[in-house]
């Protein structure tokens, strides 16, 4: 089991540590989501949108034998297991599925090292040779997914990686593009996704607006 691989520079002194919920610990309460949010994606759309997704997953790979499941924590990693349940229902096949935090890989660590929290990655199995399917909740500039990219090959050298994402929200400050989107959604730069999960947050529901409350995939992401 693959569980955290730290890059050579990273200060001896920063300590991995979860994110403390506000409310001691316990589920967020997101019954306080601002009515100034207007609705993208409601729960029934919010579940067709994965399963069109795993479909097109589907179209794209004839075989399943050296595909896995990668998701960026949080939310990426609760749309990794939505898509490997879809998979296996479509096909059949048993997907292995990690997570991955690229915390300490961020092309901006250094610069927000003492008040950015990692958790642990945890991929128990070889990505070497294999086609790994990379999954996160939204797409912003680029830079998370390109900081998961480069904490991917830390870890071994996979055959290709695929990138699927729930939102794309545009305003890339990187080439990355996915390879299987749920919705496109035009955005100010300044405005905010919020992505929710049943399984994390106690409701499905992809909200934008204005609010104080930040993208799933942080502003830098």
């Amino acid at each position: 089991m693959v569980n955290l691989v730290l890059p050579p520079d990273m200060p001896q002194d920063f300590i991995l540590a979860d994110k403390k919920k506000k409310n001691g610990g316990s589920a967020p309460d997101h019954d306080s989501d601002k009515s100034d949010h207007s609705v993208i994606l409601t729960a029934q759309k919010q579940h067709q949108v994965i399963t069109r997704m795993a479909h097109e997953i589907v179209e794209k790979n004839r075989s399943f034998e050296n595909l896995v499941i990668v998701g960026v924590v949080t939310r990426g990693g609760v749309l990794a297991e939505r898509l490997s349940a879809e998979l296996k229902r479509i096909t059949g096949a048993v997907i292995s599925v990690g997570t991955l935090d690229p915390t300490l890989y961020r092309d901006d660590f250094k610069q927000k090292g003492a008040v950015l929290a990692a958790k642990i990655t945890q991929i128990p199995f070889s990505i070497d040779n294999m086609t790994v399917l990379l999954v996160d909740d939204v797409l912003f500039t680029g830079r998370t997914i390109n900081a998961a990219i480069t904490h991917l090959f830390d870890m071994g050298r996979p055959k290709e990686i695929q990138l699927a994402v729930l939102i794309d929200r545009g305003h890339r400050e990187l080439p990355i593009r996915p390879d299987y989107c749920g919705k496109n959604v035009p955005t100010q730069y300044v405005e905010k996704i919020r992505v929710r999960f049943l399984e994390c947050d106690g409701k499905d529901i992809v909200l934008s607006g204005l609010g104080e409350n930040a993208d799933s995939e942080g502003k830098n992401g």
